[in-house]
């Protein structure tokens, strides 16, 4: 294993640069894995997600055709639930499964996310996300590691 192979085993997720949106990198040894440091990037973003406590427990199930439609359903889930409920998250327990329907592969994800309510006496504010985008989304696997690429609206 190179250095750079062993920089990113323990890596969980970066940010990039991208005009007028927020870009990050997740990181993880199984798509679950990237999942979970994918929606810890997009909290980071909005707060500080080491002073989020685990109090809350949200279950979320979702289905889709692809993993990209997967990832931008899960993220967007987790958006929708922090704009209606006010709740910011730093813990996730994901797992994704595939089945096959007919002749269509179809992901399956079944989580927990762990957090509480937006306090702003003790959560930072930084930066408001509008929307999860497809736009230069992507998922590859790099020596045993997945690397999901997403873009928020912000």
């Amino acid at each position: 294993m190179d250095a750079n192979e062993n920089n990113l085993k323990d890596l969980k997720f970066e940010f990039f640069d991208v005009t007028a949106d927020v870009g990050y990198r997740a990181y993880g040894n199984s798509l679950a894995n990237a999942f979970e440091n994918a929606a810890i990037a997009m909290f980071e973003v909005i707060t500080d997600t080491s002073t989020v406590k685990p109090l809350i427990k949200k279950q979320i199930r979702l289905e889709a055709e692809d993993e990209c439609a997967i990832l931008y359903d899960w993220l967007s889930e987790l958006l929708f639930v922090h704009d209606t409920e006010y709740l910011v998250f730093s813990k996730f327990d994901i797992k994704i499964d595939s089945k096959l329907d007919g002749d269509i592969e179809r992901y399956i994800l079944d989580a927990s996310a762990f957090g509480e309510e937006f306090d702003p006496s003790k959560h930072e504010r930084r930066s408001e996300v509008k929307a999860v985008t497809f736009h230069m989304m992507d998922i590859k696997i790099e020596n045993l590691n997945i690397i999901l690429q997403v873009i928020l609206d912000i």
